[in-house]
């Protein structure tokens, strides 16, 4: 069941792929298909994507994705509002054990959240378990392995809080 799903998705995502950045409401159509949720007409993907699954990805309203992005979803991939990704970003829900005997034998598949008005840069990878919180940004090429929390900025490898968005609001009182 699973092999068929992935199939699915690699029709569909190739299906996607053929289509010009202009072709947005055929994006759409698509791309509904593939999640099995209809997008809201807010919603803007300039091709080309990839996804492994497809049915576990939910987007909300505004949410932009830009060329080359993948997205691994078997863990499930929650991407609120308003949410930014950047190109050639990787959002992975899956991974292999690290012991060498059980790296063929299974799976593993941790769901990722991605919540209102995060900004995901270029070349970002998002890793299984991770909530990125709201208003959040995620520095090009960051690898986010752990929980960023609300109106932060991360960097790095792994990415680490580089700052939060509170720490520098100015009081005119």
């Amino acid at each position: 069941m699973v092999a068929a799903a992935v199939k699915r998705a690699m029709r569909l995502t190739a299906e996607i792929n053929k289509l010009s950045f202009d072709d947005v409401a055929r994006v759409r159509e698509i791309f509904s298909e593939l999640t099995g949720r209809q997008v809201d007409e807010t919603f803007t993907l300039i091709p080309p994507f990839y996804s492994s699954y497809g049915l576990d990805i939910r987007v909300g309203r505004k949410v932009f994705i830009n060329q080359c992005c993948t997205i691994y979803d078997m863990g499930g991939v929650d991407i609120a509002d308003n949410a930014m990704i950047g190109p050639n970003v990787n959002i992975i829900t899956t991974s292999h054990p690290l012991e060498p005997s059980q790296q063929r034998v299974y799976i593993e598949a941790k769901p990722i959240v991605i919540e209102k008005n995060v900004w995901i840069a270029t070349g970002a990878t998002i890793i299984g378990g991770v909530t990125v919180g709201e208003n959040s940004v995620i520095a090009a090429g960051a690898v986010v392995a752990k929980d960023i929390p609300p109106n932060s900025f991360a960097a790095g490898v792994p990415a680490k809080v580089i700052r939060s968005f509170e720490e520098n609001t100015i009081n005119n009182s």
